[in-house]
């Protein structure tokens, strides 16, 4: 394998050139010869003259039958030595114009490869900005450029992620550490004391093991939209889906006085039966948390050309309609970075990305008078 920067033979540009060159002066050798051969047949072709006559040719006595010839042989030196000149000529202005030619058009084409050499995680912001024609290599130019805008939003994203990651495990942590240094320095820590000390340390453990599980669940959700054989394809049906997850929940939203309804039977789909769980699980999951006291959860399921649909509105403080779309980033609650002190902010995140991987569509809006309204759409059957 070659090494990186180090090229196998020569350029393009060279290689450009010296094939325009060596075309030209094929073609060029080509017409001297045509014109050699047919300059000494048109001087040959001279009118019959007496035998015996002498011309004089050039100031040397030429004798009649030798006219044809001496003329011949006179044409085709004098072509010989101008063609050779032209020849010459021809062929160095050739490579000259094609290696300069060459040069302004693959311009792009190094700016392109310059570009890629700078580039690296701090320096993504660079971009060709091809001016020129809108040729093949200007669409080239504009495709780098587009997958750089791509790569930097990737990064970004990512940078944001493991830090917001990074900040809701330090959380916990740093409660953990601090008990036990308090703990551990008070030499009359009673048992009391080291039972409230457990119970805090254990309630850290539990929050910082259901990020790590939720990260775990998201990377699951995003890896199965890489292609066929991640997960796996069984027939679902939303209404079971929904009532699993309720369980789950029914005792917190009854605890908090908080009445739900459910609309229609049936909706039928196809996916992961685990994964599909977990997108409905963390709907309602969100809208018993982020619900008032005594308020109310509306869940609706229906279906029609080929989409089977799950609605979850619920009642609870103001969103901001041109925030809502903010909700679906990882650790957003409410709109706002890391300001709850339950939950991960993971769910709606966990929720896109299940659905896009089961090649559905998920929105939200606010509801008027405080709450949110989340709709999934999934096909009936997977695409082909």
């Amino acid at each position: 394998m070659a090494e990186p920067g180090r090229r196998r033979g020569p350029g393009l540009r060279a290689r450009i050139t010296l094939l325009t060159t060596g075309l030209v002066v094929v073609a060029s050798a080509v017409l001297l010869w045509l014109g050699w051969i047919l300059a000494g047949e048109v001087a040959g072709s001279v009118p019959s003259l007496p035998e015996g006559a002498t011309i004089t040719v050039d100031g040397v006595p030429v004798e009649a039958d030798r006219l044809a010839e001496a003329l011949r042989d006179d044409v085709r030196d004098r072509i010989l030595t101008a063609g050779s000149i032209a020849f010459v000529c021809v062929g160095v202005a050739t490579a000259l114009l094609a290696w300069t030619i060459t040069g302004r058009v693959l311009q792009p084409l190094r700016d392109v490869t310059a570009t890629a050499h700078r580039l690296s995680v701090e320096s993504l912001g660079e971009r060709i900005g091809h001016r020129g024609p809108r040729d093949e290599v200007a669409e080239l130019a504009d495709t780098f450029d587009a997958m750089l805008d791509r790569l930097q939003a990737a990064f970004s994203a990512q940078r944001h992620f493991v830090a917001n990651a990074s900040h809701e495990l330090r959380t916990p942590l740093s409660v953990i550490r601090t008990e036990l240094d308090v703990t551990l320095a008070d030499p009359t820590a009673d048992e009391a004391e080291l039972r409230r000390m457990a119970e805090v340390v254990r309630a850290a453990t539990l929050r910082a093991g259901q990020l790590v599980e939720a990260l775990l669940l998201l990377a699951r959700a995003d890896g199965q939209g890489l292609g066929p054989g991640f997960g796996t394809d069984e027939p679902v049906d939303l209404a079971a889906v929904v009532g699993s997850a309720w369980r789950a929940v029914a005792a917190d939203a009854e605890a908090r006085r908080i009445t739900a309804s459910f609309i229609g039977e049936t909706a039928p789909t196809v996916g992961d039966p685990a994964l599909l769980e977990r997108v409905a699980g963390n709907l309602l999951e969100n809208a018993v948390r982020h619900n008032v006291d005594g308020g109310w959860i509306e869940v609706r399921l229906d279906r029609g050309a080929g989409v089977s649909c799950l609605h979850v509105r619920s009642s609870g403080a103001r969103v901001d309609p041109a925030r809502v779309g903010e909700l679906f980033e990882p650790f957003r609650r409410g709109g706002v970075d890391r300001t709850a002190h339950s939950g991960t902010g993971l769910g709606l995140s966990i929720v896109r990305a299940v659905v896009l991987a089961h090649h559905g569509q998920v929105s939200a809006e606010a509801v008027q008078g405080g709450g949110l309204a989340v709709t999934v759409r999934l096909p009936q059957v997977p695409p082909a």
